[in-house]
């Protein structure tokens, strides 16, 4: 059974239709991503699958023991969020608040959590640090360890190397690509469809209120619509 099943749902905001009679399942340790021009709806998806924004028709389902309250979301930051005057460590503990139910404190075993998510992504050092100070790759690994405190199953990820220079986005797409491959499901929106295609196993695109293309990689990449959008003029690197 998919973890995530969008069966013919249509999206949209302020009675304007986006996308329509949109179907597609996300499995366990798929790395899907989500690309289209902007406008298309990819961020309203997003919204649909957390519960944020509900479909204008159709249903998001989730399955294969996977609740919504389990998926860990890194979402486009605002000037404002940049800069959260709190520390490095509050900010990924925050993850954790879906956990702690009408408990007013982290428990010692998600505060381990935050510590354990803080040590993998690199930035335990940080832990004291006020995040506002931080410079954008480092704020990004902050929220990308905030995000796995709520799951261990389900990444979305909205945009996060958006303005990051070229090092530092293939070093975060680097570490994506070792958490999908420790087991962990990504859905990730992206506008480098040409980067994109170098991790994902399964591309959705679309465009013009209507799926242009949803299946593996590799055939998107011999499609027309892949070798327009992509680039692409051999193998995957």
């Amino acid at each position: 059974m998919p973890q995530l099943s969008c069966q013919d749902i249509t999206l949209g905001y302020e009675g304007k239709i986006v996308v329509a009679n949109l179907s597609f399942t996300v499995s366990a340790g798929d790395y899907l991503c989500v690309v289209g021009e902007n406008g298309s709806g990819k961020t309203t998806l997003m919204q649909s699958i957390l519960r944020l924004k509900a479909p204008m028709s159709g249903q998001v389902v989730t399955g294969d023991g996977l609740k919504p309250a389990e998926i860990g979301y890194l979402p486009q930051q605002t000037e404002v969020q940049k800069d959260f005057p709190a520390s490095v460590r509050e900010v990924v503990r925050s993850g954790c608040l879906n956990g702690c139910g009408y408990r007013p404190y982290y428990s010692k075993a998600q505060k381990d959590m935050a510590d354990e998510n803080m040590e993998k992504l690199g930035i335990a050092d940080l832990a004291k640090r006020c995040y506002r100070e931080l410079s954008g790759g480092q704020q990004q690994r902050v929220l990308l360890a905030r995000a796995l405190c709520a799951t261990r199953k389900l990444l979305l990820l909205d945009e996060p190397v958006v303005g990051l220079d070229p090092k530092v986005t293939k070093e975060l797409y680097d570490i994506i690509e070792t958490l999908n491959k420790s087991g962990i499901t990504v859905m990730m929106i992206s506008h480098d469809i040409a980067m994109a295609v170098n991790y994902a196993s399964h591309i959705l695109h679309i465009g013009n209120q209507q799926l242009l293309y949803y299946g593996i990689t590799e055939n998107y990449l011999q499609s027309e619509l892949g070798k327009r959008y992509a680039g692409w003029g051999g193998a995957r690197v």
